[in-house]
């Protein structure tokens, strides 16, 4: 029996190496690339060949090479990834900004998954369910114990399958469960308002496919609702990136035409690339260019730009380019500092791999990767100062990060002692009432300190800026 094993596994070492080879050959085909190293992928195909036939019970082969290109990828760095085909299949979803469930924006308090807003026409919506509503069960499942990520992958479906959530409304006091039926969402990453007379606030949640007729739409509305702007609120705060374009189209939205939103830097040629405030640059199909709907007005309004810690790659992008061409005063604090490019290639019909592929650049030429922009004026997220800025992770947190690539990055000693302070005031914060909690929300002025901070910039008036904020960079701290 033994000897049987290690035939069939010798078997696997020959067929694995011999794939290997073909892709030797591929990439040496390639001619931009050496020879790969044929002792490793010995090494690699005698590993396989081994947990193939003299692991405790049977694995499957191509979950074994699935997780070998996982693990491969992975130890790049914290961006570069591997989709098989479940992973894939929602990495678009969220790219398209469309996704098939119940339409809720949603949070997390007291262990329970909080609605923070239905979006509008959705199932959710029609079905009457209200910002504030405590979702208790997903179906007979309770939610209590549950992740955020676990909850909506419970809500999430195929459509026209129904799903039953049990509500709890807190100012009816009484419990009661909702069945809705799922449908495909169109997600709404743009939302703004005329936060008082002659101001706006337009705020991007992400870059989707869909943002940037979504903001030309919302900014439309904000000047037919006040065509006299005096000044605009651009809110990038926990906007966590998304696509390339749609960022260079925000940019383009407020600046001259054909000036450098971005440039990039990789290995390949197509790597290098400068990308322009215009149409050729960030148009995906052929048509109209949707920025020509804009009001002209948009081009010279005065601009204040809102960033915070959770503002990462597309919005640090859209910031940085304002920023250098002094289009706009940035205020907040220091942003995440993801600077890199990440291209998707499929792999086959239905996986793929996300691979860093560059880094980003200011106009300027400011590397973002692991440094983040410097607002203009730091501002902490409250009157009290900044809860939880210096307890969120930062790109420069994360293991296996890649560097700047403008010198060694300095880490500020005081830091880790302002973070165990921060700590202690979280801990102390959580154990109040949900009432007396001191939680921002975005585009309230009564609970927004940074948006009145913004709104004092726009007006001339005094800010209120941050005196414990710890710049992560010294050079930049130096530059600025």
């Amino acid at each position: 029996m033994s000897h049987k094993l290690k035939i069939a596994g010798w078997i696997s070492v020959g067929a694995l190496a011999g794939a290997l080879t073909t892709v030797s050959l591929q990439t040496v085909a390639r001619g931009s690339l050496a020879p790969l190293p044929l002792e490793e992928l010995q090494q690699l195909a005698a590993v396989f060949g081994m947990v193939k036939s003299d692991y405790v019970e049977p694995v499957d082969e191509r979950k074994l090479i699935s997780d070998a290109i996982s693990g491969m990828v992975s130890s790049l760095d914290p961006h570069s990834q591997y989709f098989d085909k479940k992973s894939f299949k929602e990495f678009r979803e969220g790219t398209s900004g469309r996704f098939v469930g119940v339409g809720i924006e949603i949070s997390q308090e007291d262990g329970l998954v909080k609605v923070v807003s239905p979006i509008e026409g959705s199932p959710a919506y029609r079905a009457g369910l209200k910002p504030n509503d405590l979702i208790t069960k997903i179906d007979d499942t309770v939610v209590k114990g549950l992740t955020l990520s676990d909850a909506v992958k419970r809500m999430r479906g195929e459509p026209q399958t129904k799903v039953t959530l049990t509500i709890f409304r807190k100012e009816e006091s009484r419990t009661f469960p909702v069945t809705i039926t799922r449908e495909e969402i169109k997600t709404q990453s743009v939302k703004g308002k005329v936060i008082e007379p002659g101001y706006g606030w337009i705020r991007l949640s992400q870059f989707q496919e869909r943002t940037v007729d979504d903001f030309v739409r919302k900014v439309e509305e904000i000047y037919r609702a006040e065509p006299n702007l005096k000044g605009m609120v651009l809110d990038l705060r926990n906007d966590p990136g998304g696509l390339l374009d749609a960022a260079v189209a925000i940019s383009a939205a407020f600046l001259p035409e054909n000036v450098t939103v971005v440039s990039t830097n990789g290995q390949l040629a197509e790597s290098k690339f400068v990308y322009k405030a215009s149409p050729e640059f960030y148009q995906r199909r052929s048509g109209s260019d949707p920025l020509r709907r804009l009001p002209a007005g948009i081009k010279t309004v005065p601009l204040v730009v809102l960033v915070n810690e959770g503002s990462a790659s597309a919005s640090e992008i859209v910031a940085g380019a304002l920023q250098d061409h002094k289009r706009a005063a940035i205020l907040g604090s220091q942003t995440f500092g993801k600077g890199s490019v990440q291209t998707v290639r499929p792999l086959g019909p239905d996986t793929g791999l996300k691979l860093t592929t560059a880094r980003y650049y200011t106009p300027s030429g400011k590397s973002i990767q692991a440094r983040g922009i410097v607002p203009d004026v730091l501002v902490d997220e409250s009157e009290e100062g900044n809860l939880l800025s210096l307890l969120r992770t930062r790109e420069a947190d994360l293991e296996k990060h890649l560097g700047s690539g403008q010198g060694p990055e300095v880490k500020d000693p005081a830091r880790e002692k302002l973070r165990e302070e921060a700590r202690k005031r979280a801990e102390e914060e959580a154990r109040k009432p949900v009432s007396e909690r001191k939680t921002p929300e975005f585009g309230t002025p009564e609970k927004d300190f940074q948006l009145v901070q913004a709104l004092n910039q726009l007006k001339g008036r005094p800010v209120l800026v941050s005196k414990t904020q710890v710049i992560e960079n010294k050079n930049e701290k130096k530059e600025q």
